[in-house]
């Protein structure tokens, strides 16, 4: 099955800590909440301008209404002192809201003053865990910020703990992420488009009701519902990487119901799937040529002393191991890495430059025919640990939330390969990889409910934007493109590496989104830091 970069979170620096996407399993505790603003009625349900979303029933007042009971969490691993439990229920389907509800897990930490009111965030994905995300509030937000507003998380539908979406075993999962990703042949791509239909199968049989409905225009209704059970009238709402999406999509849908929102590695919505992995591949290809000059300035770089020539090596080295892969030591499982674990493992890297020391002892350490030092930076990637069990969904629930989103027709092998070559004249290294991104929604079986289109929220509050120019997951100009659309939308740039900015040790991004969330006032006009 092909894998897509895309909208994935997978570990966020913060403050000298990496918090990793969906890993563990964080616990805490509970207190009160009030019920809040009510059934939407008709003033923000119907689809507003940028959404294709249909108009649900109006008989949501039993939602929107509910009491939560926070308690201890029995299923979080204690991270932040004080946290609370909930369960959320939400219908499965908002056209027919009687026709059978699902639970969502919510996570609270307190503020640490008077709280201003709640404030939700999403590490990303689809597919990363909010429970574990806001379980880290020390260390996602300032203390400013956890002294002013209840952190909050909800695992979306099919995510973490909210009925999690698990289609394959850990066995035929590992197997999937260590399958050729770059295939040489008609034989080998009609292999991948194979797996990609087993795999689609496989979570049609297991999940029938749920998986027509865990799109984002899905989680976003689930958002405004929690929105109301918090007892907050706005949404206040931190989202990075695939949780920008989540934010403007919600904006799109409730316009007025918009308080202080901040996108942090956004992504555009009107984006293509062939727009959107080509983008990738050349946010991935700035990123790894920018490790390669600083494996480069740090001196004996195992990828030589010119970055043409290194970028060129470590193409070779993926390459080598498709037909030769390499032995690991030290798993339960794996024994060998293959070119799919170790584009897994340069990925890791290339989200967050605290991790290019490791990612050069790791290639030197190829060099000399060992891949255990490349697969445990895969297995951070996946959320694996070294017994073969996977901490979370995301490298499955991924594809049952994208290809909602955004169907993808079938091409041949012809076909994908001029495609190819397109991508590999502006991403060389990771053009042939990306190009396969949409496979599997291609042969998915739900059809999409959604396209890609501009999100305007015309009448929203000011919402803040944040781009990193050197962002490898969502491009800087993704950035850009949202700010632009959003009808008030405005841009903040951090010129550095990694994916997103805000808590990765930059004061001027921090103390613009803070100032932003705490008073409501956007930084100025295209501030840069």
């Amino acid at each position: 099955m092909s894998r897509v970069f895309a909208r994935i979170t997978r570990s966020v620096q913060v403050r000298g800590r990496v918090v990793l996407a969906g890993v563990a399993a964080l616990t805490l505790t509970a207190a009160g909440c009030t019920t809040g603003s009510g059934d939407p009625g008709a003033d923000g349900t119907a689809a507003a301008p940028g959404t294709t979303a249909a108009q649900p029933a109006a008989n949501l007042s039993r939602f929107y209404e509910q009491t939560p009971k926070w308690g201890a969490c029995d299923d979080v691993q204690p991270e932040t002192q004080g946290s609370q439990c909930t369960w959320l229920e939400v219908p499965i389907d908002y056209a027919s809201p009687d026709a059978g509800t699902t639970k969502l897990r919510v996570l609270k930490v307190p503020a640490t003053g008077t709280a201003k009111g709640s404030l939700l965030v999403n590490p990303g994905g689809p597919g990363g865990s909010a429970v574990d995300y806001a379980n880290m509030a020390d260390w996602i937000v300032t203390g400013q910020i956890r002294r002013s507003f209840d952190v909050v998380g909800f695992d979306p539908r099919g995510v973490g703990r909210s009925e999690p979406i698990v289609c394959l075993d850990d066995v035929k999962t590992d197997e999937m992420l260590g399958a050729d990703p770059t295939p040489d042949d008609e034989a080998e791509y009609q292999q991948m488009i194979e797996a990609s239909k087993q795999f689609g199968q496989a979570c049609e049989s297991k999940y029938p009701k749920l998986l027509p409905h865990v799109s984002t225009v899905d989680a976003a209704r689930d958002m405004d519902v929690l929105r109301s059970v918090l007892g907050d009238e706005q949404l206040t709402y931190l989202g990075k990487s695939y949780g920008t999406f989540l934010g403007a999509t919600y904006a799109g849908l409730f316009p007025q119901r918009v308080g202080r929102l901040v996108l942090d590695g956004a992504i555009a919505p009107d984006l293509t799937n062939d727009q959107m992995n080509l983008g990738q591949a050349v946010g991935f290809e700035t990123a790894t040529r920018a490790y390669v000059q600083d494996c480069i300035s740090d001196g004996n770089c195992p990828l030589g002393g010119e970055v043409e020539a290194g970028l060129t090596k470590l193409r070779d080295m993926l390459k080598q191991l498709d037909t030769n892969p390499v032995p690991v030591t030290g798993d339960a499982r794996v024994t060998k890495l293959t070119e799919g674990w170790a584009t897994l493992g340069l990925a890791r890297a290339m989200y967050d430059e605290t991790a290019w020391g490791g990612l050069t002892d790791a290639l030197r350490q190829l060099e000399g025919g060992d891949g255990t030092d490349l697969f445990e930076l895969a297995k951070q990637y996946a959320d694996r640990s070294s017994d073969g069990k996977y901490g979370g969904n995301i490298m499955q629930v991924i594809s049952a939330v994208n290809c909602l989103d955004r169907g993808a027709q079938p091409q041949d092998f012809t076909q994908m390969q001029q495609l190819g070559q397109e991508f590999a004249q502006k991403a060389p290294t990771w053009g042939p990889f990306l190009v396969y991104g949409s496979t599997t929604c291609a042969h998915w079986p739900v059809p999409a409910t959604g396209q890609p289109e501009k999100i305007t929220a015309d009448g929203a509050a000011p919402i803040v934007v944040v781009g990193t120019t050197r962002d490898p997951a969502t491009p800087y100009e993704w950035a850009q493109q949202l700010a632009s659309q959003l009808s008030s939308g405005t841009l903040i740039t951090y010129d550095g590496d990694g994916h997103t900015a805000y808590m990765r040790s930059n004061s001027c991004v921090d103390s613009a989104v803070d100032k932003y969330l705490l008073e409501g006032t956007p930084p100025k006009e295209d501030l840069r830091c």
